[in-house]
């Protein structure tokens, strides 16, 4: 399997701007400049907020795996990932999941969560810290 995403841009960094799509389309022609990724206020994503997406979505993923491969079924998780920059350095990520999970107690919950943490795919590929909490309801 491959997935395929495309940058275009024009001009210098500062004033210059580009766009991204992906082969879904769920992106397409989207907005990303130096403004929406370094300053406030400008309509438009950004690379680290995009790796923040797909990490949230990949953990929010291997954790309902883990619950299904013990025959559970959750019955809703959302999950926040904040990237943390320091100047052009990203430092780490941290996954914040809250759950709805019948059958099972917030221990194995916790559990269940820390392994994701380690073991889902983006995780994997990550050099930097990655920490999580959880929130089981």
């Amino acid at each position: 399997m491959k997935r395929t995403a495309k940058a275009h841009w024009s001009g210098n960094l500062k004033e210059g701007k580009g766009n991204l799509s992906t082969e879904s389309g769920v992106l397409e022609n989207t907005n990303y400049s130096f403004k929406t990724r370094f300053e406030e206020g400008e309509k438009g994503t950004n690379p680290e907020e995009l790796l923040a997406a797909a990490h949230a979505g990949c953990f929010t993923m291997a954790v309902s795996s883990m619950f299904t491969q013990k025959g559970i079924s959750v019955t809703n998780l959302d999950t926040q990932a904040t990237l943390t920059m320091e100047g052009l350095t990203i430092t780490g990520i941290h996954l914040s999941i809250s759950g709805e999970v019948p059958d099972t107690s917030a221990a194995d919950f916790e559990t269940i969560v820390k392994d994701a943490e380690k073991n889902c795919l983006i995780s994997k590929v990550l050099n930097i810290p990655i920490t999580s909490e959880a929130h089981f309801k």
